[in-house]
């Protein structure tokens, strides 16, 4: 058995690459570090909710009935409506998130986009909703959310933008006491514009 003779010094010529672009990761690799990180947030969210002794039955009900759809739809329709006019009216390279969403939903099948949008709203909407907007509020919870998307950070409409996201979804949630609010509309807004990417003619 061939013995490995590690020794503390082989730390140092460890180098952790800061500067990859989405151009330098194949489509596996891309699909790799999107579940990854979704399950980190899923994780530290559900830490999140049980140490601040959630009510997983009451934060998950669907007692608003008719309202999770009605709140939630009507975020996500503001925001694509938002986005077309920001879309029609705004240079491109404002709108440029460096080719990761085209990337992530550019050739996928109908169904791998529904899957990850799903993931996404779930695991997203559990740490910050449930778990964050517990302790900082909505503003301060959009604050943090805008920040993580640091593809966009480069450009002030944009941020501004998943900003007003974060609180309107935040607010919605307030509202109607659901988390399934929060998630269907983080979902409908992550379908449809993954939808247009995938099936929408190119410019």
């Amino acid at each position: 058995m061939r013995k490995w003779n590690w020794k503390w010094k082989d730390l140092k010529n460890i180098r952790i690459k800061t500067d990859i672009r989405v151009d330098d990761l194949n489509d596996r690799m891309l699909l790799i570090n999107l579940y990854g990180t979704q399950a980190i947030l899923l994780v530290i969210g559900v830490i999140m909710l049980f140490v601040q002794g959630a009510d997983w039955r009451s934060l998950f009900s669907f007692a608003p009935g008719w309202s999770i759809v009605l709140w939630g739809g009507g975020i996500a329709l503001a925001v694509l409506a938002a986005d077309l006019i920001v879309s029609k009216y705004v240079p491109k390279e404002v709108t440029d998130d460096g080719g990761v969403n085209k990337r992530i939903f550019g050739r996928r099948p109908l169904w791998h986009i529904a899957l990850i949008c799903v993931l996404v709203s779930i695991c997203e909407e559990l740490l910050f909703r449930a778990g964050l907007q517990h302790y900082l509020g909505p503003y301060w919870t959009s604050i943090v959310f805008a920040a993580i998307h640091i593809r966009y950070l480069q450009h002030w409409l944009m941020t501004g933008l998943v900003f007003c996201i974060s609180y309107g979804i935040g607010w919605i949630f307030i509202h109607t006491g659901s988390l399934w609010t929060a998630i269907f509309a983080h979902f409908m807004i992550d379908f449809i514009s993954g939808c247009i990417l995938r099936y929408g003619k190119e410019e």
